[in-house]
């Protein structure tokens, strides 16, 4: 009995520890923004404490419920934004076209930019395993219990996708038949305002007012992004010690390195060659994109942000960046369908002592395009990407257990990567079809877009 009393003692104290801290930095924020400093810089600001916080916690060992707390609360309010804000700014997006044409033509460009960089990100990623070999010498048990995913068939994957019931799917949290459902919404409006537009003038008025109404939730629930932050990085901070870290350093080192090389590289030389702007400016103005998907490890929490930083910081206009955005949160996976899956299938190969052809290597790059579409909607599109990269190559899934223990540090960089290839694709697409304000976007001074006030 007297034990169970010490423990619940020590429970509460280490808690109490994580509320107070919690409330301490939260002031701190607060104050920083009465002072108007900027919303990124507040972000950057939160990162950095969430880091110390969380170190200094592990040290202690004090627990961090306390604090994740907050970030779960944050992550919750996004989710509550995600399928309504899908929804209408999808419908809103493409009914206000004129032509299905202009559908068809931003379409086909939208998908493939999503499918060509996921495809380079897929060689980057087989070529920097190639060159580290990050398994080797790794010898490491199996962990107990582990049960691969189920790979999703071909046909289970488009009945998926497919809206039956778009009010239970809405519900459940699926995105992709509900943008589904919305387009054809949007193509039907777009078929009868065509040959009568007055018809259906009071729909597309809803719809508008329905947007604005969303953009300003919006505005709201993104101030409180300083804090989640803090939160959330907090957490992973404390949660993963140097043993962890050291055991599978290699493979930590290796796709950050490859994550680093299709950042820089390869959306950089887009931003540069195609879109002829200046990419350090680019990198700058969508910042608050990068820290946001790193540390909520989540294209969909970032979805909301990524719309205002496309449309007021990178001036693309609204009604590409409505159709874009949601769009590449749902398919768009360089880091987690391109770099990841190529990684684990070489470092499982090492591990396993399997030898890998041109062939194979080949056969690689081909299904990590191929399944970066099928795990559209599928929670844990990192996994089952990797699983079908696997199987297609006839590796042991037990490769993605033994990576298991650090895939969360390395998911940080893999959203990253995968909301920036969002937002690069909306410049581009923009770029090509004249919606992109190439002076506004080129002004000495960088706005802070409309979120950077409490």
């Amino acid at each position: 009995m007297d034990d169970i009393q010490n423990n619940l003692l020590v429970a509460i104290e280490t808690n109490w520890y994580s509320f107070v801290t919690s409330i301490f930095v939260f002031g701190l924020l607060y104050y920083l923004a009465r002072k108007r400093i900027g919303f990124g810089s507040r972000v950057l600001i939160g990162l950095g404490l969430g880091v110390a916080v969380g170190i200094l916690f592990q040290n202690l060992d004090f627990e961090t419920k306390g604090i994740t707390t907050f970030g779960s609360i944050y992550i919750s309010l996004i989710r509550m934004l995600v399928v309504p804000l899908v929804f209408v700014l999808v419908l809103n997006s493409i009914a206000s076209l004129t032509s299905l044409d202009y559908l068809r033509k931003i379409g086909f460009k939208t998908f493939a930019w999503f499918l060509g960089t996921t495809g380079i990100a897929s060689i980057i990623g087989l070529l920097i395993a190639l060159l580290f070999n990050p398994g080797s010498g790794i010898q490491q048990a199996v962990p107990e219990g582990f049960t691969a995913r189920e790979i999703p068939t071909f046909s289970e994957v488009i009945l998926d996708l497919i809206p039956s019931n778009p009010i239970s799917e809405a519900a459940e949290g699926k995105v992709v038949p509900v943008l589904i459902f919305a387009i054809f919404l949007a193509v039907a409006i777009i078929k009868i305002g065509s040959k009568n537009a007055e018809s259906v003038k009071p729909v597309r008025d809803l719809i508008q007012s329905l947007t604005q109404i969303l953009h300003q939730v919006v505005k709201y629930v993104i101030r409180l992004t300083p804090y989640g932050v803090f939160a959330l990085i907090a957490g992973i901070t404390a949660r993963y010690g140097w043993d962890t870290l050291q055991e599978l350093g290699s493979v930590i080192v290796t796709s950050y390195v490859a994550l680093i090389i299709h950042f820089v590289l390869i959306f950089g030389g887009l931003v540069l060659f195609v879109a002829k702007v200046n990419p350090i400016r680019f990198f700058r103005k969508i910042y608050p994109t990068i820290a946001v998907a790193f540390t909520t490890r989540s294209s969909y929490a970032t979805l909301p942000i990524n719309l205002e930083v496309i449309t007021k910081r990178l001036h693309v206009s609204p009604r590409i960046a409505s159709f874009v955005a949601p769009l590449g949160a749902s398919v768009n996976f360089n880091g987690c369908g391109g770099v990841w899956p190529a990684i684990v299938a070489v470092f499982t190969a090492e591990v396993f002592g399997i030898h890998l052809s041109l062939t194979d290597y080949i056969i690689l790059v081909v299904v990590s395009i191929i399944s970066s579409i099928g795990v559209a909607g599928v929670p844990g599109p990192a996994v089952i990407s990797t699983t079908v990269v696997l199987t297609a190559l006839g590796l042991p899934l037990e490769g993605i257990a033994i990576v298991a223990g650090v895939e969360a540090l390395i998911d940080m960089g893999r959203t990253a990567v995968n909301a920036t290839g969002t937002t690069v694709t909306s410049l581009l697409v923009a770029n090509s079809e004249g919606e992109f304000d190439r002076e506004a976007f080129n002004r000495d001074e960088d706005e802070e877009i409309a979120l950077t006030a409490v």
